[in-house]
């Protein structure tokens, strides 16, 4: 059945433009929070947007499951994020808490807690920001891997996303993104 078969119901066409309506308003009303809370599962700190002091953010979506990109993607990131101190690395991944746990012990790092994981219960961050989903990965689907970058007032200024789970913004084209912004 279609939807023209529902509206051929005089009764029902206000149902279906009701229901078209609150689609609408919600998926509208869900986009870019003008703040919120995620809390690391490597440690006991919590990420809140508002409390980023005036830095860009970068909003890193990683992949649900186990993914060799997307470890070698924090790693690197780990690795560099010292040479951009006005922006504030969030790792996020929609895993429980023991998969990201067990998932961040395997990151080859000098301090693990150096950059906490971030955990998006129920990927509802990714679903706020529009990160799209439908992405089928080690038997589950899940949302692409993407980068949000975000502004020192909180606003999404830019975003990459992936087209497959290798597909990611690397640190340099992101430390390039940043510069031109800052001018």
């Amino acid at each position: 059945m279609n939807l023209r078969y529902f509206t051929s119901f005089p009764a029902i066409r206000p149902l279906v433009v009701l229901i078209a309506l609150l689609s609408l308003s919600n998926f509208s009303l869900a986009q870019n929070p003008s703040d919120f809370t995620l809390p690391s599962v490597t440690d006991d700190s919590e990420f809140t947007l508002s409390e980023a002091d005036g830095k860009f953010v970068a909003l890193h979506f990683l992949l649900k499951t186990e993914c060799p990109y997307c470890m070698k993607h924090t790693q690197d990131y780990f690795e560099k994020a010292a040479t951009l101190p006005d922006v504030v690395q969030v790792f996020i991944k929609p895993d429980t808490e023991a998969e990201i746990k067990e998932w961040a012990d395997k990151l080859a790092t000098d301090d693990p807690l150096q950059y906490p994981i971030y955990q998006d219960a129920g990927a509802k961050l990714a679903s706020q920001y529009a990160i799209p989903g439908g992405y089928l990965f080690h038997g589950q689907i899940v949302h692409y891997p993407a980068l949000v970058l975000l502004d020192k007032d909180g606003k999404e200024v830019f975003r990459y996303v992936g087209k497959n789970n290798s597909d990611r913004y690397s640190f340099e084209d992101l430390a390039a993104k940043v510069k031109e912004l800052s001018k």
